[in-house]
């Protein structure tokens, strides 16, 4: 029988895709790449196969996920089978400088970035910015990894050389300019099968570290998914009604032209209204609560189009 492979390291994020796809009768296949084996001399499996490695697998002791997760795309590609998000999807997920450099070349504005390996080249490239107020984050991250806000050059040195300083998993920390906005939320628009399905409202006033599926933490290493928000007066994650900037139009672009399906992408505006953009996650998971609220179902529509995949390419048996 042919099914949708879905290849992750999470199934605390995994679940509420695999849980429509039994409503929709699809039959599937979890493969959790926290360790396996990738047989080169045999031909994989005939399906769809769906990536949603993330980032951030080294916090839950996953550190080398993502490097078997490209040995078996590299694997399924070469024996040509359907992938929504493939080698290249990958590629921009586990690095922020790659994201930043085909944003750019798509024609969509990033915040200055400077990339640093070393403490001593960090405090130079926070130099070289020279930038007023300034944060930190890594490169390979996710959950808001290495995320800091800096408005001298010495509190930067104090941060590096303390006991607090955060070393990225692949050594790159990236020196950003900090874009101030006007009310304290980004936005993060949804994609899947390379087309906007709705934005989301995220409330930054709390910090940096807002995971976009739910209200955790960074320091909370299992960042679990969909927890209630019924304490808060005012939601962390709301999404927008009737949103259509002409943004859209260009992050679909990027999409197709880096073979992304499925993505979650994040912007903010400054006191100008420049939109600037600085995150593509391309491991998207989506608010419960704040679906409730709209009756917009992210995990539906993907395993919809995940099921219109595998009728096309397969005969029903």
């Amino acid at each position: 029988m042919t099914k949708v492979y879905i290849l992750h390291e999470n199934s605390e994020w995994t679940v509420h895709l695999t849980k429509r796809l039994e409503e929709l009768k699809v039959p599937y296949e979890e493969w959790h790449l926290d360790q396996g084996i990738v047989n080169l001399t045999e031909a994989p499996p005939e399906g769809i196969f769906y990536n949603r490695m993330s980032a951030s697998s080294h916090t839950r002791n996953h550190r080398y996920a993502p490097e078997l997760t490209s040995a078996v795309l590299a694997w399924l590609e070469h024996h040509d089978r359907t992938i929504f998000n493939g080698s290249n999807a990958l590629r921009l997920e586990l690095s922020k400088v790659l994201q930043y450099t085909a944003l750019e070349a798509s024609g969509i504005k990033t915040p200055k970035t400077i990339a640093a390996v070393g403490k001593e080249q960090i405090i130079k490239a926070a130099h070289e910015l020279g930038e007023t107020s300034f944060i930190t984050k890594h490169n390979r991250a996710g959950k808001g990894l290495g995320v800091q806000l800096f408005h001298t050059i010495e509190s930067l040195r104090t941060y590096i050389e303390g006991s607090t300083f955060e070393e990225p998993v692949d050594g790159i920390t990236l020196i950003q300019q900090y874009i101030q906005a006007p009310q304290p939320y980004i936005t993060r628009c949804e994609f899947i099968n390379g087309k906007f399905q709705y934005a989301v409202k995220v409330d930054t006033s709390e910090g940096f570290e807002l995971c976009p599926a739910d209200a955790c933490q960074i320091d909370d290493m299992f960042c679990p998914v969909g927890e209630t928000e019924s304490n808060l007066e005012q939601p962390k994650f709301q999404i927008i009604e009737n949103f259509n900037e002409t943004i859209i139009e260009k992050y679909e672009q990027f999409l197709k032209q880096n073979q992304i399906k499925v993505a979650g992408i994040e912007f903010i505006r400054d006191s100008n209204g420049e939109f600037y953009t600085y995150d593509v996650n391309t491991n998207t998971n989506y608010n419960a609560d704040a679906e409730k609220l709209a009756g917009k179902y992210g995990m539906l529509q993907l395993a919809i189009a995940l099921k219109a995949e595998l009728e096309k390419n397969y005969t029903k048996a």
